[in-house]
C-alpha cells in the first residue's frame, strides 16, 4: 500500500521560507516521479513543482525563482523548499506520485494516482 505523509507546513511571514517534506512508503520511491499541488479555498487544486525520477524539475511559473524541489532516495522523500513566501501561497499543500514508473513528467493533476493528505501552509502579511 502506497502511501504519503507531508510535513513542515505551518504559519509564516510574508517574505520567509518553508521547507516541506513528503515520506513515501509502500514502493520503491527512486522509481517513479514526486509532484507537489495546492489548493486555496474556494480554489481548485494547482500544479505546483514535480520531479521525475530522473530528478528532472518543474515549476509553476507562479512559483520561478522562489520555490525549488527536490528528493533523497536514500530516504524516501521529496521536499519543496518554498522562499520569499507571499500571501498568495496560502493553501493547502499536497505531494503526489503516479502508479507509472515512466521517465517523464507531467503537471496534470490525473497523471497523480497516489495524494498525501496535505498540510496547510498560511503565510501572513
Amino acid at each position: 500500500q502506497v502511501q504519503l505523509v507531508e510535513s513542515g507546513g505551518g504559519l509564516v511571514q510574508a517574505g520567509g521560507s518553508l521547507r516541506l517534506s513528503c515520506a513515501v512508503s509502500g514502493r520503491t520511491f527512486s522509481t517513479y516521479a514526486m509532484g507537489w499541488f495546492r489548493q486555496a479555498p474556494g480554489k481548485e487544486r494547482e500544479f505546483v513543482a514535480a520531479i521525475s525520477r530522473l530528478s528532472v524539475t518543474r515549476l509553476a511559473d507562479s512559483v520561478k525563482g522562489r520555490f525549488t524541489n527536490s528528493r533523497d532516495n536514500a530516504k524516501n522523500t521529496a521536499y519543496l523548499q518554498m522562499n520569499s513566501l507571499k500571501l498568495e501561497d496560502t493553501a493547502v499543500y499536497f505531494c503526489a506520485t503516479p502508479k507509472s514508473n515512466s521517465a517523464s513528467l507531467d503537471t496534470a493533476l490525473a497523471w497523480y494516482d497516489y495524494w498525501g493528505q496535505g498540510t496547510q501552509v498560511t503565510v501572513s502579511s
